[in-house]
């Protein structure tokens, strides 16, 4: 029975990959995202000279774009702080210009809540905004403008709102650490972006 199992395993690895292997591929970003909850306590905003690549603020703080940051370097290995600076190193002009930098900046850029739209935006990740709870996805990524005016991120969790089912949480850092929350359409959504499956991106 283990051989059978084990061969049945191998088999499974062998097969290509399929679109709701991307969608799979999606909740692994929501799984890394949820695992931030009670890890990261702390809403900490300081700037801080990182590693490249792979810089990281200590895990026990940081910001919202952080956990964004957090989930692709450990749901999907895709280094966005590298991955966004040598966009930006390429095609700086294209890139918001609201903090008075005239060059990238490795330690600060990636966790920029208006760099991260743009960077998805120019890989071609970007998706309807809409109020349908059904268009959103585990693994999605949202941003907001608050009523404060700042702007904010989060990632799509794979688990649902107890007032309405079809309606994901989100998880996202406001203030206090890493919250999953009922979020979704509590503020102005500014964008909506999905990084694995084709279907829907435009």
């Amino acid at each position: 029975m283990r051989r059978f199992l084990r061969l049945l395993l191998c088999a499974w690895l062998a097969m290509p990959m399929s679109s709701s292997a991307q969608v799979g591929d999606g909740e692994a970003l929501a799984r890394a995202a949820q695992a931030q909850v009670g890890v990261t306590l702390t809403y900490d905003p300081a700037y801080v000279r990182l590693a490249y690549p792979g810089g990281d603020v200590p895990i026990d703080r940081g910001v919202c774009s952080d956990v964004v940051v957090r989930a692709f370097r450990n749901g999907a290995k895709i280094d966005l702080q590298q991955r966004l600076h040598e966009d930006m190193r390429s095609s700086f002009a294209r890139y918001p210009s609201l903090w008075g930098l005239r060059k990238p900046d490795t330690n600060i850029d990636h966790r920029r809540v208006p760099n991260l739209r743009r960077y998805f935006e120019r890989q071609g990740k970007s998706l309807a905004i809409t109020t349908r709870a059904a268009d959103y996805r585990p693994g999605d990524i949202v941003s907001w403008t608050l009523p404060n005016g700042l702007a904010h991120i989060g990632v799509v969790s794979g688990r649902r709102s107890a007032a309405d089912p079809v309606r994901p949480l989100v998880v996202h850092n406001i203030g206090a650490g890493a919250k999953e929350e009922d979020v979704l359409f509590a503020w102005t959504q500014t964008g909506h972006y999905r990084w694995f499956a084709g279907a829907g991106a435009r």
